[in-house]
């Protein structure tokens, strides 16, 4: 079974009469090297589950990104960070929802999942728990970006003036995650976020919720979401993906589109990736575009932004 890993950034893009060639080539290139820290771990035999730990800590560690360092702001002004994996061989599954502290909230998650008897640890609770654990922490200001925080002032502005909301996706929303397919046709899932800008303090969205924005089950498929999370919940989007596959006979593209064309319907933003057990893939969003990449065996890694089909990079 050729391994593949499939990675995004988050479906809340910048519009592109803001992206310029420079801004285009940086996001590009960071894309390249999360596919190359997932694509090492599939390279030397590892599993799918190391592989899309490794890539989400790539994104988490880049500040362009939505999650980790480059994390949005509440409308408290501070970060909530969420995070969630999940092992198809087993449904083993861990997730953190509002923390600040773990440099890498996929290895909280992954802690929660391999260290504790439970799924989803939250606030106070979860970070009691994590100290426990032999985790890289850092302090706020590490965490800290100019850009993230002038769109938090942004729109607090805009909600004092009560100006229509006009912001485009990169400024509203925004999520990473992978996907991954290993030689053994093992899948598994990760999501990190920062979640929505100006989110009420103590939002939890569709990151850690499984079966919403993650979902992983090497009968089905591997799902990671990113966009306006309140419509994957209510849609528990990614178990509709796998239900579909299982229930209905679709295949993976099918089924992804045709949910990714149901949150549209209904007013729900974004996108998303998966992945099955014999290696087919599928990236449908229904935002203006979607951070995305690809990688397989041959070590080739693709990445897109918007409608335009993969570059190779």
């Amino acid at each position: 079974m050729p391994p593949v890993l499939v990675v995004h950034g988050g479906a809340g893009t910048m519009r592109r009469a803001t992206m310029n060639p420079q801004i285009a080539a940086s996001f590009h290139a960071g894309l390249r090297a999360v596919l190359a820290a997932g694509h090492a771990v599939l390279a030397g035999g590892g599993s799918a589950l190391d592989a899309v730990t490794a890539a989400v800590m790539a994104l988490e560690d880049n500040p362009l990104f939505n999650s980790g360092r480059g994390a949005v702001y509440t409308s408290a002004g501070r970060q909530e960070m969420d995070a969630a994996v999940m092992d198809g061989r087993s449904r083993a599954a861990g997730a953190v929802a509002g923390i600040l502290g773990p440099r890498n909230p996929i290895l909280a998650a992954r802690a929660v999942m391999e260290r504790s008897e439970h799924v989803l640890l939250i606030g106070e609770g979860a970070m009691a728990f994590l100290r426990e654990q032999d985790l890289a922490w850092e302090e706020p200001a590490y965490f800290h970006t100019e850009h993230r925080w002038q769109a938090l002032q942004t729109e607090l502005e805009r909600r004092r003036s009560a100006a229509a909301d006009t912001r485009d996706d990169a400024a509203k929303h925004g999520t990473v995650g992978a996907v991954a397919c290993d030689a053994a046709g093992n899948v598994a899932a990760a999501t990190s976020t920062g979640g929505m800008t100006g989110k009420l303090p103590g939002r939890v969205g569709d990151c850690p919720v499984f079966g919403a924005g993650t979902w992983a089950d090497n009968a089905t498929c591997a799902v990671s979401c990113t966009g306006h999370g309140e419509f994957f919940i209510r849609w528990a989007a990614a178990h509709e993906i796998a239900s579909r596959m299982r229930y209905r006979g679709e295949a993976l593209a099918v089924a992804a589109e045709a949910v990714v064309a149901e949150l549209e319907a209904v007013g729900g933003s974004g996108g998303l990736i998966a992945v099955d057990g014999a290696g087919n893939v599928a990236l449908p969003f229904n935002s203006a575009g979607m951070y995305r990449g690809r990688i397989g065996a041959d070590g080739v890694a693709w990445t897109g932004i918007y409608r335009e089909e993969l570059q190779a990079g």
